[in-house]
């Protein structure tokens, strides 16, 4: 069973283990409210993984570290487990789907385990994770349904309530929810006023569904740009405690995570992955009743692929106003690219590409202008769409 002793023993435990990641205040960035960050995107290995799967680890019997771990993991846990692993002198084995970044790859490799390629996604890495372990007689590490693993997230609660006994909500990802109760176990024992909020992907919310249906249901399919809470079904020991603990589960769309990892970026020099950047999108995008309160957001990882980052980046910008493209239909005539350039600069736009086409339909002496501009909001790029109008182009 789950306590607060443990999460205290996990606490004193991990003390050799983790780096400790202090509060920080996150006053440059605009939202209604006092808003804070538990940075655990610099922690050891990246995310707040090591917690878990270190105490877990620590708690083994001689025996169990004899015959080597095996863990499963989208990446975060499989490096956490990974370097528990080799500090204690244990052999691991880590299976991760196919699709997992390659970055977390690699990095998983470097903490010295065993790295075996599923196809599919977690919930198939899983599985396979469980017919080796049966096979080989490993030692297996779950990523989230274990008590000592969610004692060992849940340190991240005692230190945010060490640090600030007067926060009034506290907001974490959620993927198969072992990161939340353990928070959330821990702050509702020493405060059952302060409020827990859970924040999943639209893509993957399989304990928001599960939370609806009253029981735990698994998604036909999870796809998210958040790959670390890319999970199809919630764990039966976490469904318990979030059902106990937690306030209120709500969803973000991938372009809200894109934006608040730009934010993140941008306002604090602080890189996020997809499941880091969650909380903060909830509360920018006001998905939780947090305004005038104080807030820590957990920004549980910072293990991004840099593959991907330029692209999440645009999304961002996209979603935010700050990039914005127009398809203007002009008179094939001198001078008209000449009139839309003065329009836009008069109004502080910035040009960054521009493509120049004969229209394929329409009239004949038409052409088609698609300008991709910098902008500083959706006030910003209704302005100037505005002007161009009123100028008489034609945007379409």
């Amino acid at each position: 069973m789950l306590t607060l002793d443990k999460i205290y023993d996990a606490s004193r435990v991990l003390q050799d283990v983790i780096h400790p990641t202090s509060v920080v205040k996150a006053s440059a960035i605009d939202v209604d409210c006092d808003l804070y960050l538990k940075p655990e995107c610099l922690q050891l290995t990246g995310s707040f993984k090591l917690r878990g799967s270190g105490y877990k680890i620590s708690q083994l019997t001689d025996e169990e570290k004899a015959r080597g771990v095996i863990a499963c993991s989208a990446g975060n846990h499989a490096q956490g487990v990974a370097l528990a692993a080799t500090k204690y002198g244990i052999k691991s084995l880590i299976c991760l789907p196919d699709g997992a970044p390659i970055s977390k790859v690699e990095a998983t490799k470097s903490f010295g385990a065993e790295v075996c390629m599923v196809p599919g996604v977690y919930d198939d890495a899983y599985k396979e994770a469980c017919r080796l372990r049966d096979e080989k007689n490993y030692t297996f590490i779950h990523p989230f349904d274990d008590e000592n693993v969610i004692a060992g997230q849940g340190t991240i609660g005692l230190e945010i309530m060490n640090e600030m006994n007067d926060v009034d909500a506290v907001i974490c990802a959620i993927g198969g929810g072992g990161l939340i109760s353990g928070v959330a176990c821990a702050i509702k024992h020493l405060n059952p006023n302060v409020k827990v909020y859970g924040v999943q992907a639209e893509g993957a919310a399989s304990m928001y569904t599960s939370l609806k249906k009253g029981e735990v249901t698994a998604l036909d399919s999870a796809s998210t740009i958040a790959d670390g809470i890319q999970v199809k079904e919630p764990g039966e020991l976490t469904f318990k405690y979030v059902q106990q603990y937690v306030d209120d589960v709500v969803t973000v769309s991938d372009d809200e995570i894109s934006t608040a990892i730009l934010t993140l970026i941008e306002k604090q020099k602080m890189v996020a992955e997809g499941a880091g950047a969650a909380p903060l999108a909830a509360v920018m995008f006001g998905k939780v009743p947090v305004k005038g309160k104080k807030v820590v957001c957990v920004v549980s990882g910072g293990n991004i692929d840099v593959t991907i980052l330029n692209r999440v980046i645009k999304r961002g910008l996209i979603t935010s106003g700050r990039q914005q493209t127009l398809c203007i239909q002009l008179d094939d005539k001198p001078g008209q690219l000449l009139g839309v350039s003065k329009i836009i600069a008069d109004h502080g736009g910035n040009v960054i590409s521009v493509h120049h086409e004969r229209a394929s339909e329409g009239e004949i002496t038409d052409c088609i202008l698609r300008i991709v501009l910098e902008t500083r909001n959706y006030d910003h790029v209704k302005e100037i769409s505005k002007s161009l109008k009123q100028a008489g182009f034609r945007l379409v």
